[in-house]
């Protein structure tokens, strides 16, 4: 082990239980609430061959969850074919059990129901579904409140009565707490030992998605969802990450590859498409699926960009909170709030108009503005919102839109929060001024930390004492940047940033610099090394 890699896990405070945890040290499952009543009534279902339906959501999390169940269901002895899915659409149903649900229980049959990653808030649907004898099981990782709805079993580490002291079971992800059901299915021999492992591939993806932390519970589940997902059995993932040119698997393709493409289903069209495929047993199927995904996601990324251009092109409010409105595709809302938080370091609202007068809007945020508690705030002038603290939706009646900007931002500034800034910055693990150190086989030795998420990042390094050899503008546009730069001991790292801001593009090798930067491999024509990608750049002088 390297003296840098031995100084990163020394600041991190890791140790070797970090980079190799034992799949048999996961928290047992029935620790969870309700999680015992669950299986027993799946047990009386297996044995009166009862029909299922399970009920997702249409993002990454939603759909991987649903797949997750629906394999668990059929290793534990149910027929497929009396196993069904359904998730809800994005712009007929919005999020959480929709009301179709009762209808096509009744017709399909279905005497049990369960959710994943939704429920918890849903009374009334779970009410109707006891009136018509159709039992309820809720699995599920969102904020909900003392009053639970009344199902057999409700399964959320989130549950204020759930006090045990495993606090990182409350970072599971929808995806995660489904994986928590098939794990106390195997513990009790309804699902064949060990089989339930192979279901962790789609739990590392749902985990990645939905921004989870990866620390605890999920750091052993990712660790060996990583492993998993290698050699996946699944179809249908291996031609989406073959369309995705996905060549190494890191959170950072699953985050940035795979997941846009799954979740480009839900967002434009219907999540059944990401659902079939990751299902899909055909190499057929599989192939003609992936390539619906491969131009879904095109064509979301097109209508992004254009959204951008045009916030951009006529400028944003100096609120606190920013609030734009317009009529984009609402499938990307999202997305554009995201970019807005990037760009202007401020929480962001994006809204679009539905139908006549309402309108549909995403929300992101960071640091201490829980977007939850803020819309609560505003419950008042909007129709229906929530969600997390840094991810929620909602829906405002156009003749609100003013009360909902003025009332969001009177709740910010009530806070009188400071710094909160810094909770976007760039902070650097290590500085390392001996360019040597960055070597591949350093490199080798970060990928033990993987996957690298949210509470594990990927280490950053701040680069001491370095010149400038050579400065070099790349691609079509000129827009992404290299930068060869040289220690005092005369060793070199090349170092790349993809759409560079203007400022670095007009560096010269005279001027004076710190880049902050994370450390890559390059496989060039079978040839590997280590090369960086350009995080930030602290400039100390320009030469004039």
């Amino acid at each position: 082990m390297s003296k840098l890699f031995e100084r990163l896990l020394e600041v991190r405070g890791l140790d070797y239980s970090f980079l190799h945890p034992k799949y048999e040290n996961l928290t047992n499952p029935s620790i969870l609430p309700d999680l015992d009543r669950a299986i027993a009534r799946i047990k009386q279902a297996i044995d009166n061959h009862e029909k299922i339906l399970i009920y997702g959501d249409y993002d990454v999390d939603g759909v991987t969850a649903s797949t997750v169940m629906a394999d668990a269901l059929t290793l534990a002895g149910i027929k497929p074919e009396n196993i069904d899915i359904m998730l809800p659409d994005r712009f007929a149903d919005g999020y959480g059990m929709s009301p179709r649900l009762i209808t096509r229980a009744k017709k399909q049959g279905i005497t049990l129901v369960i959710t994943v990653d939704c429920g918890s808030k849903n009374h009334a649907i779970v009410d109707e579904l006891n009136t018509l004898k159709i039992d309820t099981i809720v699995t599920d990782h969102h904020e909900c409140g003392a009053d639970l709805p009344d199902a057999i079993a409700v399964i959320n580490p989130k549950r204020p009565d759930f006090t045990e002291e495993k606090p990182d079971l409350k970072n599971l992800a929808g995806v995660g707490v489904a994986f928590k059901l098939a794990q106390g299915l195997a513990k009790r021999g309804i699902i064949p030992s060990g089989q339930e492992k192979w279901l962790l591939d789609l739990v590392l993806i749902g985990t990645i998605c939905d921004n989870m932390l990866l620390t605890g519970e999920n750091r052993t589940l990712g660790y060996y969802g990583v492993k998993v997902l290698e050699k996946t059995r699944r179809a249908g993932l291996k031609e989406l990450m073959n369309k995705a040119k996905v060549k190494n698997l890191t959170a950072e393709s699953i985050g940035f590859q795979i997941g846009p493409r799954l979740n480009a289903a839900g967002r434009l069209k219907s999540a059944h498409l990401s659902l079939d495929l990751l299902r899909a047993t055909s190499p057929t199927d599989a192939a003609t699926l992936a390539e619906q995904l491969e131009n879904l996601n095109a064509k979301r990324k097109t209508e992004q960009q254009n959204a951008i251009k045009e916030i951009t092109t006529r400028g944003v409010s100096d609120d606190p909170v920013i609030i734009e409105t317009g009529t984009w595709h609402e499938g990307i809302l999202g997305i554009i709030a995201g970019r807005l938080v990037e760009d202007y370091h401020r929480p962001a609202f994006v809204l679009s108009e539905v139908e006549n007068g309402i309108f549909k809007g995403s929300g992101r945020s960071f640091g201490d503005f829980s977007l939850a508690k803020a819309l609560d705030f505003t419950k008042d002038v909007i129709i229906s919102g929530g969600g997390h603290a840094g991810a929620a939706g909602v829906r405002v009646d156009g003749k609100n839109l003013y009360a909902f900007r003025e009332k969001i931002n009177e709740y910010y500034k009530s806070l009188h929060l400071t710094g909160q800034e810094d909770y976007l910055k760039n902070h650097a693990d290590l500085n390392v001024s001996n360019l040597s150190d960055l070597s591949l086989g350093f490199l080798n030795e970060l990928k033990l930390l993987e996957p690298f998420g949210a509470g594990n990042e990927e280490p950053i390094f701040r680069l001491l004492d370095i010149d400038i050899i050579n400065v070099s503008r790349m691609g079509a546009e000129q827009n992404h940047l290299r930068l060869d730069v040289r220690d005092k001991k005369g060793n070199n790292l090349k170092l790349v940033a993809f759409y560079a801001p203007e400022k670095w593009l007009t560096l010269t090798p005279e001027d004076k610099i710190i880049p902050l930067i994370k450390l890559m491999e390059n496989d060039f024509n079978g040839v590997k090394s280590a090369e960086a990608r350009i995080v930030d750049i602290e400039i100390i002088s320009w030469y004039n």
